[in-house]
């Protein structure tokens, strides 16, 4: 008989919060950003990660740039572990500002990508343009997340425009809106040109959503993530998470780093 087998470690050690869900996650969920990983290196990704991946998204517009079947083989292995994969809302930008929309739709379903991000970062997207791709998205059978702000260094969050584009994009169909930080976390959204986050200005947003578990924040920064588990709780939806930070995000949601250690109750 294989001993090992039946070792398991005790709940509360393994998550002293008691409050950590499995997956399929319907909050608390992770979005790792892929900026170029190799197959073997995804692989390994995958083999030590899989469980606390929720969302995967090919970062940027570099999509197009990986050979064919490599790409095919990352999307099917991210399927086979129940993590939603998505092109960065900065490709489907270009293919709007190159009037390739339909050929965009095509080439990803083909591919095998299961979800897309729809933003405007960059570019401006009438509100009826924004309707009619998270329509085409959901028609194509893929789950739709979209964004909310720009890219350009010190854009703020007008909270009024905010509320009124979760409320639309949510009707027409989108799973959860992200709120921009980049990949760096600094000078934009809810965060000031040095990373820290502008708790006043996230508390007055969170008070003001109908519903915060619509939200996923990006956070690539350690002490924003902090900053968010402690504000929002283990059930924040946080994103552009790179790969090498996936475990210490997850001790942070259980309570395994000093940062949120948990303490028993007296």
């Amino acid at each position: 008989m294989d001993v090992t087998s039946r070792l398991e470690w005790h709940p509360l050690l393994k998550d002293p919060t008691a409050c950590r869900s499995v997956k399929p996650r319907t909050c608390g969920l992770t979005m790792v950003m892929d900026k170029g990983l190799g197959l073997h290196a995804f692989e390994d990704l995958l083999q030590t990660s899989a469980p606390y991946i929720d969302l995967l998204k090919i970062g940027f517009g570099t999509t197009p740039l990986y050979p064919t079947d490599l790409l095919k083989r990352k999307l099917e292995l991210a399927r086979q572990h129940q993590i939603a994969i998505m092109p960065g809302g900065t490709f489907l930008e270009v293919a709007v500002a190159q009037d390739a929309v339909p050929d965009f739709f095509d080439t990803i379903r083909r591919l095998g990508f299961t979800a897309i991000e729809v933003s405007d970062g960059t570019i401006e997207l009438e509100r009826s343009v924004r309707n009619d791709l998270i329509r085409r998205g959901r028609e194509a059978g893929m789950t739709v997340f979209t964004e909310y702000g720009k890219k350009l260094w010190g854009s703020t969050i007008n909270t009024e425009q905010l509320l009124e584009t979760v409320l639309i994009d949510v009707q027409q169909g989108a799973s959860l809106v992200t709120i921009e930080a980049r990949e760096s976390g600094a000078g934009v959204g809810i965060f000031d040109a040095n990373g820290q986050c502008r708790d006043e200005e996230l508390h007055n947003i969170v008070g003001q959503l109908p519903d915060p578990k619509r939200i996923l924040w990006e956070a690539p920064q350690k002490q924003q993530q902090i900053d968010l588990l402690k504000a929002l709780g283990t059930s924040v939806n946080l994103g552009n998470i790179a790969p090498q930070d996936i475990y210490s995000l997850e001790s942070l949601r259980r309570g395994l780093r000093s940062d949120t250690f948990c303490f028993p109750q007296k």
